[in-house]
């Protein structure tokens, strides 16, 4: 058997609809982790959904419970065809996000799999249900293609906190370390660049939510009575934002930048195109930091962002002057950003520029993690899906958003890819998310040939000593 076989088997999965009727009943597992409880969907969706097809493909598994008091539960399965041989890590997460059922578009429902044209609706079909199936399928396809083996080991790291910030992850992956010794790390989610061409990321950027918040009295007082002589928690707190980032989305805080943009960066960067997209919005060219490209902007910068304001109603305002005012913001952040200091840092910034009266208050937090983009996994990676694909490949540093890419990189000290297979619109965690069909057939190819790709002899960069054996036998 040939590469090209595998490919063909992950395209008759597609095509002779295993894959939909798999992921249909995915879908229907309601398995919501953002509520503040596990609930027994989430243990569910692993010992019923997810241990079986891993089980046929030959994997041992075993369900871990969570550490984390009301986190969801996580499922290690290994395939061990040879000690001696080098080991792939995957991961997936089987939670979503709240279903938001009364949202979604009329004959559209988040726990059924909907066909509409190109788009699969449905809660997880883009995060991350549809990704960890396309992945798990192209895995049988190579599987079946070369009788049985592989030629390396493999580990599925399954967990069901993810849309709750992975409550328990690195305290399992710590406590399992030695399952989880791995030589790479390939797996999927997020969305690529566009929908027009494959994309592989190297980590992601980090997020410290924090909010600034004033508490000048226990009530409110009447505007025409009080205005002029009692502070304002709500100008206050304008302010306090302003002084953090200006009005064109500049960070002001210089302990708060990254380092400069490197030129491998740049070169990575020099072909992206952000939006463009039928239901993207518009890049505004004038925001953010001057000089730098929208990729590199969006990838390789900082910025600090307002969430949400708060001080008196919105909704009902009075003539009154609020008793106090909150903002809740967010920095998103590459490698290099000394965040574990951040409440120390904008402390520091606000006292002196006289806010000290305004409290921080650190809410949540995410490191960021980026491969080298010389890595030699890197360039591997991209051939082989360039070769299943017939694509360039967009290659991102690391991803705008965030993910828990620091367990498998920092924790574990794994080189990390990634290979998404939805899109900037699919609308993830919102209403009427969805999956592209010609992406998800398109995906089930590229990873049949990444994992087909990790067992010839030669290719892949696996550490000195560790190269697969020959595998012409079983080809």
């Amino acid at each position: 058997m040939q590469r090209t076989d595998s490919l063909a088997a992950a395209a008759a999965y597609f095509d002779g609809g295993g894959f939909f009727a798999d992921l249909q009943r995915r879908i229907a597992f309601r398995t919501e982790s953002d509520t503040g409880a596990a609930t027994p969907a989430l243990e569910a969706y692993l010992r019923e959904e997810m241990t079986p097809p891993l089980m046929a493909l030959g994997f041992a598994c075993e369900v871990v419970a969570n550490p984390v008091p009301g986190g969801g539960p996580f499922l290690i399965a290994r395939r061990i065809e040879d000690p001696a041989l080098p080991t792939v890590m995957t991961y997936g997460h089987g939670d979503v996000v709240s279903g938001q059922d009364a949202h979604w578009e009329e004959g559209l429902a988040p726990w059924a799999l909907t066909v509409r044209g190109e788009r699969w609706y449905g809660r997880g079909t883009a995060d991350n249900k549809g990704q960890h199936s396309i992945n798990l399928g192209g895995l049988a396809a190579v599987l079946e293609a070369r009788g049985g083996r592989l030629g390396y080991n493999m580990t599925w790291l399954v967990e069901m906190g993810e849309e709750a910030a992975s409550p328990g992850l690195h305290a399992v992956c710590a406590q399992e370390r030695d399952k989880l010794r791995a030589d790479v790390f390939i797996a999927s989610d997020g969305p690529r660049v566009s929908a027009a061409r494959p994309t592989l990321f190297l980590g992601s950027r980090g997020a410290v939510n924090f909010s600034l918040r004033l508490r000048a009295r226990p009530r409110g007082y009447h505007s025409g009575n009080w205005g002029g002589v009692l502070v304002n928690p709500g100008t206050v707190i304008s302010h306090a934002v302003a002084s953090l980032v200006d009005a064109r989305g500049r960070i002001l805080v210089e302990a708060l930048l990254p380092p400069p943009v490197t030129q491998a960066v740049r070169d990575a960067l020099a072909d992206i195109a952000i939006g463009g997209g039928a239901d993207d919005p518009a890049v505004d060219e004038g925001w953010g930091e001057p000089g730098l490209s929208p990729a590199e902007r969006l990838v390789a910068w900082n910025t600090i962002e307002v969430l949400a304001l708060g001080a008196g109603s919105a909704q009902r305002p009075v003539n009154a002057i609020p008793s106090e005012a909150v903002a809740h913001c967010q920095l998103r952040f590459v490698v290099g950003t000394p965040w574990q200091d951040l409440e120390k840092i904008v402390r520091a910034h606000l006292d002196a520029h006289g806010f000290g009266q305004v409290e921080v208050q650190i809410t949540l937090t995410g490191a960021a993690t980026r491969l080298d983009v010389e890595n030699p996994w890197v360039g591997w990676a991209r051939h082989s899906i360039a070769q299943s694909s017939g694509q360039r490949v967009d290659l991102l540093p690391n991803l705008a958003g965030s993910l828990p890419n620091d367990v498998f990189a920092d924790l574990l000290g794994l080189p990390t890819l990634w290979v998404p297979h939805s899109y900037p619109a699919c609308a993830q965690h919102a209403p009427n998310e969805h999956l592209l069909a010609p992406l998800a057939r398109e995906g089930l190819q590229i990873m049949a040939g990444l994992y087909w790709d990790l067992g010839e002899p030669g290719l892949a960069p696996w550490a000195a000593g560790q190269l697969p054996p020959s595998v012409s036998s079983l080809s």
